[in-house]
């Protein structure tokens, strides 16, 4: 009897378990979340509004989204809460608790994630995300290649689609370093200008001012964007 009596306690035990997990107080990083979020692209030419609350949801937390997040991300159709364990993935999850989308942090309350057929995903405040990105018209024209006040290689940005970017072109009289380099596509990236080479890694630019872009990592004697 007392055999069948303890079988019966652990089996009541592994049941509860998961109602348990799911009725645990938020911690520290589930607090922290709670409140408006801006749900984008990297390009931010799609976003919209999530809120996070600590109110009991499917799998988790309660979530909502607004309208149009299931046309421009259409895996949160699936979405019916979240979990953010201590020193883990904040997890957007379905009504069984499996993750559908999962964010790591890489900066301070701004989250990525890789999701197929969509790219990279970011989760970020919406003050923290700053101005929308200048819609790729605003910087189609000519730009010169220079360094330490030398023109390099004066470039010609279109708003073409490419492979990975809009296409770009390359004005005759290009330094033959440049040249070698083989730039044929750009794009923006977040807060950033890329310029993209046909093979090998792409050259990234931060802004120094409306015509002007310096290539990162900061380095001694840079190259400059300059628009024309």
């Amino acid at each position: 009897m007392l055999t069948l009596r303890y079988a019966a306690i652990c089996v009541t035990a592994v049941l509860a378990a998961p109602a348990i997990a799911q009725n645990a107080p938020p911690n520290d990083s589930e607090k922290e979340m709670v409140g408006a979020w801006e749900l984008s692209n990297a390009e931010r030419d799609r976003a919209c509004a999530v809120t996070f609350s600590t109110d009991k949801g499917g799998g988790g937390f309660k979530v909502e989204f607004e309208a149009k997040c299931a046309d421009l991300f259409p895996p949160v159709k699936d979405v019916t809460g979240w979990k953010y364990p201590d020193s883990d993935l904040l997890r957007l999850t379905d009504g069984k608790g499996k993750s559908v989308i999962e964010f790591s942090e890489v900066e301070d309350s701004i989250f990525e994630a890789p999701t197929p057929g969509l790219g990279v995903v970011f989760l970020q405040k919406p003050g923290a995300a700053g101005p929308p990105p200048k819609p790729p018209e605003d910087f189609a024209g000519d730009w010169v290649i220079t360094r330490g006040g030398k023109t390099l290689c004066t470039l010609t940005f279109t708003t073409t689609p490419g492979e990975d970017g809009l296409t770009l072109s390359a004005k005759p009289g290009c330094d033959a370093a440049i040249v070698r380099l083989g730039f044929n596509q750009w794009r923006i990236d977040r807060d950033e200008l890329m310029l993209m080479q046909a093979r090998g890694n792409p050259w990234r630019f931060e802004s120094v001012d409306d015509k002007t872009w310096q290539r990162v990592p900061d380095a001694p004697n840079p190259y400059r964007l300059v628009r024309q």
